[in-house]
């Protein structure tokens, strides 16, 4: 070959490798763009979050081989927040309900396990949008907390409190409420959109006896080859899929009937295929996607709904704290008072001024009272315990385990709300309550799968074609008679592949149809029936929330009465007890009718503090069944979302 000929075919080799090379690179751009697509097609698409929640999403670098190393996530901080410190004064936490509810944000495990569904729910987004199927998501609520009502401890309504993980709509299970969920995100198989690159190198030595001469022309033949391929593979949101395949092989052989020896030959094929009917399109092979970013719609306002329950659980064991706090204030006056009635009647006892019998009934008042004064005491001891529980990471420390917890804000009715009409509070229920939202959500996903499974019960058309060339190439064996004119080197050889002198294509057509398609058939009406079955359970939220509402505004004004009777109740024993006081001064009572007043007064005054801490719940609960909790709290979603409150300090 001439020197000009040489390096004509070294400028096509060149020019084909670089064809080949751009042919690439604007496949695997054209991929971003559907993605794009698809993302902006997806309905209710997500808005970014202006706060991260911790920094728990899924760390992105434009190092491409971050791609290949594992992302770890920090162990948890169990140390609690500086903002403790702050608030114990002398041996004793000082706690208003305000710091109760930023410590909540800071320490409570609740919140903290919550956290993390937000970016799970992340990470299924990247998942599906490589054309993985989701995984899905907790939605429920998170309840292990011990008080404010339920697993055992503390007072309140049953399922108030702490007692487990509720399940809730949108999530990976079979089902939750009652529902049923099992086809979710069913439809045609769904290919990655990740693109694919494979490459193989081998080197073969291979010796093969022969009984036939004619062919070959020796009796043991034996090949020495070599080979090296790349492939690349894409699929698309649309239903197509693509393949690029580059194939060398240089074989040497011991048979004098091949004129080139080495042999180099050179294969490249360009092949797609476009389904027509099942999985065909965006809708079918974007259903995953669309269902994850609800999922994460859903997981935050599940978090949301977290944040809610957990502030809703702290204000009652406070409230519960209170009333321990001042009833066991009660008790102690009340023994104080015993005690001094016995000291007195002893003294007169002495003087011979009263009978023995009656300072014997002193020292059973104030047996009484001690035990009274005894029950309030660890009362109070173990509400303290489960404020501290509720409001740490840990409990580690001896001291703070066994620190006091003193409540700065006390029990009292103040001003009374401004009352809302029924209808405008129950209107309010139905447009923030969040299991409607996340209902809602639910529904849509539903609808994305209803829609997946009518798509695959089609059949299977997909139409085909590819595009390849071969290329030879190999020194001529010396003596043979063969004119050869193919190019001696692997460039030659690459050329005559990419020249189109030797071209391969083809186009078709391939039909599947399942006979009687029951699998299909079961799939997509199970679909339509678990679709209408959610809508049923949207109605029956609708209504169970009109009564919430109702029934929390009947306990407010039930709880109003109570403690306007409470109230008089205690005035009178106030009033009772101070008339009895001053006959026994002039002499014209005992210390029985006084001590019997006394012990009314202090049973009056537990009845108003029982009442007050019942009216303080019914606030909590009224704005809990009106969706208004958070705001009526001062309470930040970002801050929660971070595990600052503000003015943490931290």
């Amino acid at each position: 070959m001439s020197d000009s000929r040489k390096f004509n075919s070294l400028i096509q080799v060149k020019s084909g490798f670089a064809r080949l090379t751009a042919g690439l690179c604007c496949l695997s751009m054209m991929a971003q763009p559907m993605k794009m697509a698809a993302q902006s097609d997806a309905p209710n698409a997500p808005l970014p979050q202006k706060t991260p929640a911790l920094r728990l999403d899924i760390p992105h670098s434009w190092n491409p081989v971050s791609a290949y190393r594992a992302s770890l996530v920090a162990e948890p901080d169990l140390a609690n927040s500086s903002r403790i410190d702050a608030l114990i004064q002398d041996g004793v936490l000082q706690l208003s309900l305000k710091d109760a509810l930023a410590l909540a944000l800071e320490n409570n495990l609740d919140l903290a396990i919550a956290r993390y569904n937000m970016p799970i729910a992340q990470a299924d987004i990247l998942r599906t949008q490589a054309g993985g199927s989701f995984r899905g998501v907790n939605t429920g609520v998170v309840q292990n907390t011990p008080g404010g009502g339920a697993g055992g401890f503390g007072s309140g309504a049953a399922g108030a409190g702490a007692g487990g993980t509720s399940g809730g709509a949108g999530g990976a299970g079979a089902g939750a409420s009652g529902l049923v969920q099992s086809t979710l995100g069913t439809g045609t198989n769904v290919s990655s959109y990740d693109p694919t690159i494979s490459t193989n190198f081998n080197v073969e030595h291979a010796a093969a006896p022969l009984s036939n001469l004619q062919t070959y022309g020796v009796q043991v033949l034996k090949n020495n080859s070599t080979n090296g391929n790349i492939i690349y593979a894409q699929a698309f949101p649309t239903g197509t899929s693509f393949q690029a395949i580059l194939d060398n092989n240089r074989t040497t052989t011991n048979s004098p009937n091949s004129f080139l020896n080495p042999t180099l030959n050179t294969y490249y094929r360009f092949a797609f295929q476009q389904e027509l009917l099942a999985g065909f399109g965006l809708g079918p092979n974007l259903r995953f996607l669309r269902i994850a970013r609800n999922n994460q719609k859903i997981s935050d306002a599940a978090f949301k709904l977290q944040v809610l329950t957990t502030v809703t659980q702290i204000a009652n064991i406070y409230w519960d704290l209170v009333a321990a706090y001042e009833d066991e204030q009660v008790k102690d006056r009340s023994l104080k008072f015993a005690q001094q009635t016995l000291d007195s009647g002893r003294k007169q006892l002495d003087l011979q001024a009263i009978p023995a019998m009656d300072v014997m009934k002193d020292e059973a008042e104030v047996a009484n009272r001690e035990q009274d004064l005894t029950i309030a005491k660890t009362t109070l001891q173990f509400q303290e315990l489960l404020i501290k529980n509720a409001l740490t990471k840990n409990l580690d420390d001896p001291i703070l385990e066994a620190m006091p917890v003193r409540p700065t804000d006390h029990s009292s009715m103040g001003e009374a709300p401004t009352a809302a009409l029924t209808a405008d509070m129950i209107a309010q229920a139905l447009r923030d309550r969040l299991e409607l939202g996340e209902t809602t959500i639910d529904l849509e996903n539903r609808r994305i799968s209803r829609e997946a499974a009518r798509n695959a019960l089609l059949p299977e058309v997909a139409f085909s074609g590819f595009y390849a060339g071969s290329g030879l190439a190999g020194p001529k064996v010396p003596g043979s008679t063969v004119n050869s004119l193919v190019p001696t080197g692997l460039g030659g050889a690459i050329e005559n592949a990419l020249n189109n002198s030797a071209p391969d294509y083809y186009v078709g057509i391939s039909v599947n149809i399942p006979l009687r398609n029951r699998i299909a058939k079961s799939d997509q009406y199970r679909s339509e029936l678990e679709a209408r079955q959610s809508e049923l359970h949207m109605q029956q939220l609708k209504k169970q929330i009109r009564i919430e509402v109702r029934n929390a505004q009947y306990a407010l004004e039930q709880s109003e009465a109570r403690v306007e009777s409470a109230r008089k109740g205690r005035d009178l024993a106030q009033k009772t007890f101070d008339i009895t006081a001053k006959e026994q001064e002039l002499g014209a009572g005992s210390n029985l009718q006084t001590l019997t007043a006394r012990r009314d007064l202090a049973a009056a005054e537990s009845a108003l503090v029982a009442a007050m801490t019942a009216y303080q719940k019914a606030r909590i609960e009224l704005d809990r069944s009106v969706g208004s909790t958070l705001e009526a709290n001062g309470i930040s979603i970002d801050s929660a979302k971070t595990g600052t409150a503000a003015g943490s300090g931290q």
